[in-house]
């Protein structure tokens, strides 16, 4: 947060510029200047507000804990001190933020404004046979062992299990043919498809272009 002040928070005076270390800085600090680091102009993606402040509380410790990464390591690169005592300074501010969150969340569930999991609801509207599940899709057995894999969860409702390769739940896909006034690549079957999707229109002579047309008659 910043003072909308001309006051600055920490005193910084490079002792020479550095127009590369400029431009990683400005990638660490992008909201307090016109643009990121893309150059897009400052807007409303940088604000982070769903609505469920659980799900807010946790993007904000994801966030400052990128945000304490990228700072250390711009720390290393650099030999300037007027630069490292601002680096230091904003190292400290992300430890209070990473502590800050988490005894946000935990006084959210205390005063039983949130659960364990965002949104609390829905619980017995969800698949509950996929609820618990840990798809095992990578080679080896590490991924097994690890404590995550089969454990009680910490909504207290559910016990993770894993599955060791799983079988897929659809079947073979198929692809509708395309409108032949689009002259897509298409080797499949022309009769493939569903039939309320393209492969009846392309059958009838009609296809999505047609009833774009026809609307506007």
């Amino acid at each position: 947060m910043f003072r909308h002040t001309e006051h600055l928070q920490c005193e910084a005076k490079p002792e020479a510029p550095d127009a590369l270390y400029a431009m990683k800085l400005q990638e660490l600090i992008g909201d307090a200047v016109p643009t990121d680091s893309a150059g897009t102009p400052l807007n409303g993606k940088y604000v982070v507000a769903s609505g469920n402040l659980l799900a807010d509380f946790r993007a904000n410790v994801a966030a400052e804990a990128q945000g304490r990464l990228q700072t250390a390591r711009l720390y290393n690169m650099t030999d300037d001190p007027g630069f490292k005592e601002m680096l230091q300074f904003n190292l400290a501010r992300d430890t209070v933020h990473q502590n800050m969150w988490p005894a946000a969340i935990a006084e959210l569930q205390e005063d039983g404004l949130e659960g364990e999991i965002a949104p609390d609801a829905l619980h017995e509207e969800e698949d509950q046979e996929h609820a618990n599940t840990i798809w095992g899709l990578s080679d080896g057995t590490a991924a097994a062992e690890g404590r995550w894999a089969s454990r009680p969860t910490s909504d207290g409702e559910h016990e993770l299990r894993y599955l060791d390769d799983p079988e897929p739940l659809g079947g073979p896909t198929s692809v509708p043919p395309p409108d032949p006034e689009l002259y897509g690549t298409f080797a499949g079957p022309g009769d493939e498809g569903s039939v309320q999707g393209a492969g009846k229109a392309t059958k009838s002579g009609k296809g999505p272009a047609d009833k774009v047309k026809e609307a506007f008659e």
